[in-house]
């Protein structure tokens, strides 16, 4: 059969398919928007449904699951429904308003259910969401209409389009053979040259399959190179986080140290205020003391002069000189008391002053620990800062390795598909090359059959 008359009939054939197309389109956006109009008068006739079979006590849960998915398919889109997303800005905001009064229509009927006596708001709701529901209809059966209407229109002028084009190609086709008949005397003398060219581009191919493949081997060995970097770089994050968690532990250590010392201290200070006033008693012991043995020897005198008296009485005076003697012993008794009370207090007072030089050391050496425990817990802080900012380091350094793994292996990917590219370019090049002296045979039956 002639070249010309094969085009001939492929133009008809095209012209066909172009009315099939036209019909197959128009019928599939129909039905999709009619799709839309029925499943909102589902959820018009379930809601009334549902409301009569709530009235009568009829629970259906199942019912108002359905009626869930149809309204959320109406509004965003399902597969299962068959559904296109909502893009008709009346469509859409009208159906949020049917969403929300759904939503209260719900609510309804579960105080129904709980209380039968609301059943004539359920009713008057009802009543209101049929309403808006109808509306809901009718706005998507205005759109199925214009967006028919519109199809319609564009099918017809892309039908008359294509007709006219065809008409043109129809045309060209007489002038096209002529020209092909001339065409067919340069394919031969074309494919040579490609002949040539050809062989070039084979050996070209050879030596970059060659320097892909190695290119490859290379970037494998990148590859488990940066791999065993996030490892290791994974392995001093845990290492740093354990050190950061050790350095924590110390800060609180030395808060507890710090903490210990400080009633340490305390205590200290309010033993030293104690032996404070313990000095201050045995001063007035001291003082006690002292008045007791002055006493005594005011009444050891007394005594005494109370027994010349009485030598001086003779008989008379003998037993009150007894008593004299029994004074005097009580004096001298009390005298030798009072300095062993001093003796005492002056030992008493001497341990004093020694535990308050004590205390005042101690205290002076809490006070010393209390501030090197602190410097250790700012010490300590400032190991926790940079062990923290060491653990971020590293964990960017391993987010970064294991980006690099992975873009590394992608690159891998790449170029195994550019090596294979490159061998299987090659072995087209050689069909290529086979083609050439086939186009130079083609050329010479296509010069017999034009």
């Amino acid at each position: 059969m002639k070249i010309t008359t094969q085009l001939q009939a492929t133009v008809v054939g095209i012209l066909i398919l172009g009315v099939g197309s036209v019909a197959t389109a128009f019928f599939t956006t129909t039905g999709k928007e009619g799709t839309v109009v029925n499943q909102a008068g589902i959820v018009r006739g379930a809601s009334q449904r549902l409301v009569k079979l709530e009235l009568r006590g009829k629970e259906s849960d199942e019912l108002i699951q359905r009626i869930d998915k149809v309204i959320k398919g109406l509004i965003n889109g399902d597969k299962d429904l068959d559904l296109p997303k909502a893009t008709n800005k009346e469509f859409l905001e009208q159906m949020k308003q049917v969403e929300t009064k759904w939503v209260a229509l719900k609510s309804t009927i579960e105080e129904v259910r709980q209380e039968p006596k609301s059943q004539n708001e359920l009713f008057t709701q009802s009543e209101d969401f049929f309403k808006t529901t109808d509306d809901a209809v009718a706005i998507a059966e205005g759109i199925t209409k214009e967006k028919t209407q519109s199809l319609r229109t564009t099918q017809i002028a892309i039908f008359v389009i294509n007709v006219l084009i065809l008409v043109a190609v129809w045309l060209l086709v007489r002038n096209i053979t002529s020209t092909l008949q001339s065409f067919v005397g340069t394919i031969g003398t074309t494919s040579n040259q490609i002949a040539v060219s050809v062989a070039q581009q084979a050996s070209a191919v050879s030596e970059q399959a060659t320097s892909v493949h190695e290119t490859t081997i290379t970037i494998e060995e990148l590859g488990a190179s940066s791999l065993q970097s996030a490892n290791q770089a994974e392995a001093a994050a845990e290492g740093a986080q354990k050190a950061l968690n050790f350095a924590e532990e110390g800060t609180r250590t030395v808060g507890y140290t710090i903490e210990g010392i400080v009633n340490l201290k305390d205590q200290v200070t309010a033993i030293a205020n104690q032996i404070i006033r313990l000095s201050e008693q045995t001063d007035k012991i001291s003082t006690v003391s002292d008045l007791v043995a002055d006493l005594a020897n005011q009444t050891n005198m007394l005594a005494l002069n109370a027994g010349v008296e009485a030598a001086r009485a003779g008989e008379q005076g003998k037993g009150f000189a007894v008593v004299a003697g029994e004074i005097r012993k009580l004096a001298d008794q009390s005298k030798k008391s009072a300095d062993q009370i001093n003796s005492l207090v002056n030992k008493v007072q001497a341990a004093i002053n020694s535990t308050v030089m004590v205390t005042d050391e101690g205290t002076k050496k809490a006070t010393a620990g209390i501030e090197l425990a602190e410097e250790t817990g700012d010490m300590f802080a400032s190991i926790a800062d940079a062990v923290n900012q060491v653990f971020l380091n590293t964990q960017q350094i391993a987010q970064t390795a294991k980006h690099q793994a992975v873009a590394v292996q992608q690159v891998v990917a790449a170029m195994n598909v550019t090596n294979l590219g490159a061998k299987e370019t090659a072995v087209g090049i050689i069909q290529v090359k086979d083609a050439t002296n086939d186009l130079n045979q083609a050329a010479e039956n296509l010069e017999a059959v034009v």
